[in-house]
């Protein structure tokens, strides 16, 4: 039987997708707060040794913070269900629609939150229709400025903003030098800002605003490097918009089935619009990541500590085992 209350936690980082390093100081921190609060914790990587190590002596509970593809596919959640081990976060089913970029949008735009017009070409798509083609036909149909992203990942990666059509073959090329699939959506302007989404038990609350303010775009050197960003916590909207942000990834977060934890990243515009960018099972956990900032506003304002937060998800997670 599982034990709830003080449960042997396996924190599962690394992999071998781009977002390695991140999710390497994602599993340290996390790790360290757990331990803080008392539990055993082990952290492991991802590697050929690490099913036949569950079977023979499973956690309690497991808390993956791999990120990139196989982090928030659900693949691995999948295996854990196959092992029948209970782990912090949303279901594989759940993290196979918000992993991918389109599904994700076309059920959170079903829900009522708005998401940017967009299209999704597979590299394929190029050699069977011819590139020039299908590229002139993006700009007529979607419109500049645009964005060019994987359709599914994180961190940025692969991500460019493209403003004049002649230089989207080049962001073409370098977001298939991420994935086989590109999403193309319309630029939205206004404040970036990112809502993490905790359920500690009684159903998903936002938790305060992070915003997010860069020089060029915010990309990977600029979200884990610190100095190139500058963050807002709370962000600086009025009452009423943050309230509507904080329903949008809510609603968002409920759209997509999640549980446990979540974050939304949104543009809000000058109408107080927020507009649904992404979003992510499994956030990063670094010093300079937008969930444990949403955390610590969110203690500073008299909800539990950090160090609080997780051990709870974790004790929920061995508790549904």
């Amino acid at each position: 039987m599982t034990n709830a209350d003080n449960p042997r936690v396996l924190v599962l980082a690394g992999g071998l997708s781009h977002e390695r390093d991140v999710s390497l100081r994602s599993g340290r921190r996390v790790a360290q707060l757990l331990r803080d609060g008392g539990l055993d914790v082990e952290v492991r990587d991802l590697d050929p040794e690490l099913l036949p190590a569950l079977s023979a002596d499973p956690p309690d509970v497991v808390f993956p913070l791999v990120h990139g593809s196989t982090g928030e596919d659900g693949s691995i959640r999948a295996l854990l269900e196959l092992l029948d081990i209970p782990y912090v976060g949303s279901t594989s089913a759940a993290c196979r629609l918000a992993s991918r970029k389109p599904v994700a949008k076309e059920l959170v735009a079903a829900a009522g939150v708005a998401t940017p017009p967009f299209v999704t070409f597979p590299r394929g798509l190029f050699t069977e229709i011819g590139s020039s083609e299908v590229l002139a036909t993006a700009v007529a149909g979607v419109g500049l400025p645009l964005v060019v992203k994987p359709e599914d990942g994180g961190s940025a990666l692969g991500v460019t903003v493209v403003t004049r059509a002649e230089d989207l073959p080049e962001a073409m090329v370098s977001c298939f030098s991420y994935g086989n699939a590109a999403l193309v959506e319309r630029a939205v302007t206004g404040t970036e800002v990112a809502v993490s989404v905790v359920d500690l038990g009684d159903g998903p609350v936002a938790l305060p605003p992070v915003e997010i303010v860069t020089e060029g775009p915010y990309d990977y050197d600029a979200r884990y490097n610190a100095g190139r960003t500058e963050y807002f916590v709370p962000a600086r909207l009025d009452e009423e918009t943050t309230v509507v942000a904080a329903r949008a990834a809510v609603a968002a977060h409920e759209a997509l089935g999640l549980r446990d934890l979540s974050r939304t990243d949104l543009i809000v515009d000058e109408n107080g619009t927020p507009w649904f960018l992404d979003m992510n099972v499994a956030p990063g956990m670094t010093e300079t990541s937008l969930f444990p900032q949403s955390a610590q506003a969110w203690a500073a304002g008299g909800g539990p500590s950090f160090t609080e937060l997780v051990t709870t998800l974790v004790r929920q997670a061995a508790a549904r085992g």
